[in-house]
């Protein structure tokens, strides 16, 4: 009987996470339209070839399994994002940035530091130009209420960083622990001087989060239902505030 085939799938719940948030509110902080399902397919596939395709550089076991999924995944991907550049040629001026920003990914996969600060940083900043292309499809334009959505989403996502590190890999830092709950605080006030004063309300909860769990352990499972949970809240109350 033939070994069945299982589809290769991204693990981190984070960059699911990363990769639909900042979509989401980009579009809903401008006008959604038909043009956005396609959009996100494209990028939801991207994402998905990244996966495998990081893959095969870490593993020499399987390399051509994992090429073969990473190719499959851009190829279908490139079904709906060619039509769309066609008529969008503008979506093309995000190449640039985001291949700069997954060769820095692809420096830190061959030099076995993904789970360094910088290289989620990157990873942040990477998902939130899926953001900004989504606001600019629904009419948005180049501006500061552009600037600061992302902000916003970045605030958030950085934010998620330094609370998952020190809850596992520096729960014992002390100092990574006060660094953690000083930039929530800081992250909870900037929104404060944006054009919605109220967007600080989205990041109440992950402070709350922070000030009680940071340095301490918590199971893996919890860290995530309470990483789901934050997402969660941060989109309703971002769909709330900015629409």
């Amino acid at each position: 009987m033939a070994k069945k085939v299982q589809p290769v799938i991204p693990r981190e719940h984070g960059g699911w996470a990363m990769l639909s948030v900042p979509f989401v509110t980009g579009m809903f902080a401008a006008k959604p339209t038909l043009l956005h399902i396609p959009l996100f397919l494209a990028w939801l596939l991207l994402y998905m070839a990244s996966y495998p395709l990081l893959q095969s550089l870490k593993k020499a076991k399987n390399r051509s399994m994992w090429l073969s999924w990473g190719i499959g995944y851009a190829a279908a991907a490139a079904v709906f994002l060619v039509p769309l550049l066609i008529w969008n040629p503008w979506l093309a001026g995000f190449a640039p940035v985001q291949i700069a920003l997954v060769l820095v990914a692809v420096w830190h996969v061959r030099h076995k530091a993904e789970r360094a600060f910088a290289n989620d940083l990157c990873a942040i900043l990477l998902f939130c130009t899926g953001g900004v292309a989504a606001y600019m499809l629904g009419g948005g334009i180049w501006g500061r209420e552009l600037l600061e959505v992302m902000l916003y989403n970045v605030l958030y996502f950085t934010g998620t960083v330094f609370f998952v590190k020190s809850v596992f890999r520096e729960r014992k830092n002390k100092r990574w622990t006060m660094y953690s709950h000083t930039y929530h605080i800081i992250a909870l006030l900037l929104p404060l001087f944006t054009l919605n004063p109220w967007m600080f309300l989205p990041l109440l909860y992950p402070l709350a989060k922070t000030l009680i769990f940071s340095g301490k352990t918590v199971k893996p499972m919890k860290v995530g239902m309470m990483e789901i949970a934050g997402s969660v809240q941060f989109v309703a109350l971002s769909l709330l505030l900015l629409s």
